[in-house]
């Protein structure tokens, strides 16, 4: 088991990638920390894992607030002594085109992705540092990372803004042996994908098929949806890799759809 006793904290694990990244890292052995804004739905899912012999506990967080964050983090020091694996996955979408973007969105947009990657990090890398053990800290990106779309200057803005995060943390980090690194995934088919489909024929005048075929899949090699499990070997490996030498790095799983 490649995380055995390691400590792991997900942020938007009650569902979508977040949640297979949860189930992964309890069936390779780790105490797996399910952090959601939806207490109910990450008890769930804790007890899922507990049930069938694994170990997670649920915490509450909206990682936008530093109180709520440093009280989970805190809660979850003194519960399993520490933090090892951070995975900050929390994340929404909202579209627009930019003439017409929301103030208020951009802001939620950047709040949600930026500044929940940082609050997360600055409240477990003290953890990883004290323990002696390092650490290593995934960044959910996305091939928005690397490529821009059209109607998602928010989420382009604060995808890329990760790869500046995750390179600083991975330099700061290199001594105490904490990594950093991005996954770049492409259109996995979650709720959050699910929900865009609709705004984007709607936003740009075609079908829902034309959306999944022309916009989101169409620079794929096999028109096919990156899958959560996917997604979540990549994590694996990340977590469980424990040399400075993968770090800083930024991974696309996508298909094909960016190539670097």
């Amino acid at each position: 088991m490649k995380l055995q006793n390691k400590v792991c904290l997900v942020t938007g694990a009650a569902s979508g990638i977040g949640k297979e990244i949860a189930l992964t890292y309890a069936r390779e052995g780790g105490k797996v920390v399910i952090a959601d804004l939806n207490l109910a739905a990450s008890q769930a899912v804790a007890d899922g894992i507990n049930a069938g012999g694994g170990s997670a506990m649920a915490v509450a967080m909206d990682v936008t607030s530093e109180d709520q964050v440093n009280t989970a983090v805190a809660a979850v020091a003194r519960a399993w002594g520490g933090v090892d694996v951070l995975v900050s996955n929390a994340g929404i979408q909202i579209v627009h085109p930019i003439e017409s973007y929301p103030f208020a969105d951009w802001k939620k947009m950047l709040a949600i992705h930026l500044d929940g990657a940082f609050l997360t990090t600055k409240a477990c890398i003290p953890h990883m540092y004290a323990s002696g053990r390092g650490g290593s800290i995934i960044y959910m990106g996305s091939v928005h990372s690397k490529e821009a779309s059209v109607l998602k200057s928010a989420y382009v803005t604060a995808k890329h803004g990760l790869i500046g995060l995750c390179k600083t943390v991975a330099k700061e980090g290199g001594v105490h042996n904490v990594r950093a690194n991005v996954i770049c995934p492409g259109f996995v088919r979650t709720p959050l994908v699910d929900k865009q489909i609709p705004e984007q024929a709607q936003a740009l005048g075609i079908s829902e098929a034309d959306v999944i075929k022309k916009v989101m899949l169409k620079e794929t090699v096999d028109g096919e949806f990156t899958t959560v499990q996917d997604v979540a070997e990549v994590a694996l490996l990340f977590a469980g890799f424990e040399s400075n030498a993968l770090t800083g790095q930024s991974v696309v799983v996508s298909h094909g759809w960016f190539m670097q």
